[in-house]
């Protein structure tokens, strides 16, 4: 899909639907809302000397570091992080500071700085309390408690694509996951986190933040990137080529042991008794570093000493969407997953859910959708795939403890969708147990067509 183009002739379209649906509205009948909640000529994110956009991210070693990333204006330049033991008392003692690094970057709201602070040392399992710089002021007080013991139980929670209208529509999805697994330390997000493109990018990168409100400073982020974290440079051009769009590299402190082909956008790292590897599917399939890629991942997995695997990526392996085959994702890295004997294959992209159904117990894999635009299931998928679901917000909570690995799929109100369980058995390998008990009915798109007008989508 394309992303960049003509932003003005993009904003005076969005006037323009503006002004339609203003008038359908005023004749009783239902249009589609715009994209985020920001009128037009609106400047509603724009960076200041108060540090916002903070979120911090896991470490290679979870247990004993990790790193934050945060927003100001351009006035603020390598400010500091101070972290402390957190303590009951609000005198918790003499605070670590650190020096943050800080890279500029202009948009629609006006110039500002990104700064990252990398905190190492740390011991395990012990609660941080942690703020960060501003102009003349500093941040609220921020709790992040390091990766336990290998031993010790995890939950984490996995998003799907969030992408569009996320204060609107994402934002209850969050909360309710926060609800349901309070105990989770880590979060997987799948990739297109924002749409972009549409001369709104700081915008939208605004509105993941205040969708995400608590959750980016409560548990570490670890994202994969997504198709719309790129962008067209010279669309409709000979010169045309993908470019990773600016937000993504100044917007997360994320590991840099990426392979050298896709440095920014790929990493791991170690949380208790599981490795995760996140991988990008955009560079792969159009950026010809498929192969690199693969052999990075090799790596990756063959030097695991925990009792988990879990690939994370955008574009799904086996799409459950009409007309998608990511062909050279099933030629080079599909084999090392196999090879490694990765348990879960977490991913997002098609705007449905569906599990693939294996003949052996894993990879399990996994797409999902947690934002509001909804597509359609293709029937390839309806044959190979269980559950299946088509206009539904989803989340995902993961629980590992010890040999068992609990996963859980909930709608935006909570209720159970799909449950299973692998449980390693040693030397006999790990199976696959299903939990029918509880899971609410199949859901799929009753809409013949979108607000707009497209048959092939069920929501936009």
């Amino acid at each position: 899909m394309k992303r960049a183009g003509d932003a003005g002739m993009r904003r005076l379209l969005a006037v323009v639907l503006l002004a339609t649906c203003a008038t359908a509205s005023a004749q009783g009948v239902r249009q589609p809302e715009p994209n985020t909640r920001v009128p037009q000529g609106v400047v509603r994110y724009a960076p200041s000397g108060f540090p916002d956009r903070i979120v911090a991210s896991p470490a290679q070693d979870a247990s004993t570091g990790f790193s934050v990333a945060w927003r100001t204006d351009a006035g603020v330049a390598a400010p500091q992080l101070e972290i402390v033991v957190a303590g009951d008392s609000p005198d918790m003692g003499e605070p670590r500071r650190i020096e943050a690094t800080s890279r500029p970057l202009k948009t629609e709201n006006g110039e500002a700085h990104h700064h990252r602070a990398d905190v190492d040392g740390l011991q395990p399992d012990t609660l941080y309390a942690w703020r960060v710089q501003g102009d003349r002021t500093w941040s609220a007080w921020h709790h992040t408690r390091t990766a336990a013991a290998a031993t010790a139980p995890l939950t984490l929670l996995y998003f799907g694509d969030t992408q569009n209208k996320n204060v609107s529509l994402t934002t209850r999805v969050v909360r309710e996951a926060m609800r349901a697994a309070p105990e989770a330390r880590l979060a997987l997000f799948a990739g297109d986190l924002v749409s972009g493109g549409d001369g709104e990018d700081d915008n939208e990168w605004g509105e993941w933040f205040e969708a995400n409100e608590v959750l980016p400073t409560s548990l570490v982020v670890a994202p994969a990137p997504g198709n719309h974290e790129y962008f067209e440079e010279f669309e409709d051009t000979p010169q045309e080529r993908r470019v990773l769009g600016a937000h993504w590299p100044v917007t997360f402190a994320l590991p840099g042991n990426g392979v050298a082909q896709a440095r920014r956008t790929t990493y791991w790292f170690d949380y208790q008794d599981v490795r995760v590897v996140v991988i990008d599917g955009t560079s792969a399939l159009d950026l010809g570093t498929a192969k690199a890629q693969a052999a990075w991942l090799d790596q990756a997995l063959a030097s695991n000493p925990h009792r988990w695997s879990i690939v994370l990526t955008h574009q799904p392996f086996f799409s459950p969407r009409e007309g998608r085959d990511n062909v050279l994702l099933r030629q080079h890295l599909l084999p090392v997953i196999r090879k490694r004997k990765v348990d879960l294959v977490l991913q997002g992209h098609d705007h449905v859910y569906g599990r693939l159904r294996n003949e052996a117990p894993t990879p399990v894999f996994v797409v999902s959708v947690t934002g509001a635009k909804q597509y359609r299931l293709s029937e390839e998928a309806r044959k190979t795939m269980r559950p299946v679901a088509e206009d539904t917000q989803l989340f995902q909570v993961l629980r590992f403890d010890g040999p068992r690995l609990s996963y859980e799929a909930r709608t935006a109100t909570g209720r159970l969708y799909d449950a299973f369980d692998l449980v390693d058995g040693g030397a006999a390998g790990k199976q696959l147990v299903e939990h029918a008990e509880g899971r609410i009915e199949e859901r799929t798109c009753t809409r013949a067509e979108t607000l707009k007008g497209r048959a092939d989508r069920c929501w936009e």
